[in-house]
């Protein structure tokens, strides 16, 4: 007898309408857009999870307990997961996080994708098993309500033509299985060809689809790079927003990155999403350190 077996995401999609269609599951506009819903503020303030990635990895943190941490110790109403936190992509697991996150009042906007292939790889078997493995976070990122998933581009030389188009095939592909969940697929400067504008915006233009688009890192670029330059650049197709942050002077300003000018930066180019605190620093511990990110954004938008 033949029988009949579920891909990942019809399994989702029938968990989903088992479910009872939580509200908070459903896809809709990319959170943070209407002016109306926030008319005294330029732009949201989340949580990346990565802020906090050495309490988790210390076994101080669960994944399943950050929406509340977002809430009660940030006072913050987004947070950005990382697909390495996850003990399991699995439908109940998901239910219960999204849940978690409706509970507190926080919005779970993304997914950081690591550790999934390269993408610019120049094997093409290699390439497509890459984009397979990040089909799975684009079915999560459907069930938790997010907009997009985070996706690195690939290894490959700075203005490699060949890596280029490669990396572009595999951006097509993971659009078209994007599409129907209207989600958006994201590139951050974060090694290989996006640390190169150029190239990153190669990939971009060369794509040509609105469901593309970056996540500029205001700390991810080589030292050799202009990053507000570069951040310019990318702002145009940009649907999220990492507020990359080290250390901070007695006046509450970031060290290593002119804020008011990175953030003058992104406003002018009529950005109205979320902010995402990553706090990388070593001399404050994570919690202290995405509080000074915060009232640094705060004080500034």
């Amino acid at each position: 007898m033949r029988t009949t077996r579920l891909s990942r995401r019809a399994f989702l999609r029938r968990g989903l309408a088992t479910s009872g269609g939580m509200a908070l599951v459903a896809v809709g506009p990319w959170p943070g857009t209407s002016a109306q819903e926030a008319p005294m503020q330029k732009f949201e303030i989340s949580l990346a999870a990565w802020s906090v990635h050495k309490l988790f990895y210390a076994g101080r943190l669960k994944q399943i307990d950050m929406p509340e941490l977002c809430r009660k110790e940030f006072d913050l109403g987004g947070l950005e997961l990382v697909n390495s936190f996850f003990p399991s992509p699995q439908y109940t697991y998901c239910r219960d996080l999204a849940r978690r996150a409706q509970d507190h009042g926080v919005k779970i906007l993304l997914i950081m994708c690591d550790g999934e292939g390269d993408l610019a790889a120049a094997d093409k078997t290699e390439r497509q098993q890459a984009v397979r493995n990040h089909r799975k976070w684009l079915d999560v990122a459907a069930v938790l309500g997010c907009h997009a998933i985070r996706c690195n581009s690939g290894e490959g030389r700075a203005g490699d033509a060949d890596a280029i188009a490669r990396c572009a095939e595999s951006f097509v592909a993971l659009c078209e299985y994007a599409r129907p969940d209207k989600l958006s697929v994201l590139i951050e400067n974060h090694g290989g060809l996006s640390s190169d504008p150029d190239s990153l915006l190669a990939v971009i233009r060369r794509v040509n689809d609105p469901r593309l688009g970056t996540l500029p890192d205001f700390g991810n670029f080589p030292p050799e790079t202009d990053r507000y330059d570069a951040v310019r650049r990318m702002m145009p197709f940009a649907k999220a927003v990492s507020a990359k942050c080290y250390d901070f002077d007695e006046q509450g300003n970031e060290t290593r990155i002119d804020y008011p000018r990175m953030l003058r930066i992104v406003l002018e180019a009529g950005y109205q999403g979320f902010v995402g605190i990553e706090y990388e620093g070593l001399r404050l511990d994570e919690k202290a350190g995405v509080l000074a990110c915060k009232r640094l954004l705060e004080r500034l938008r």
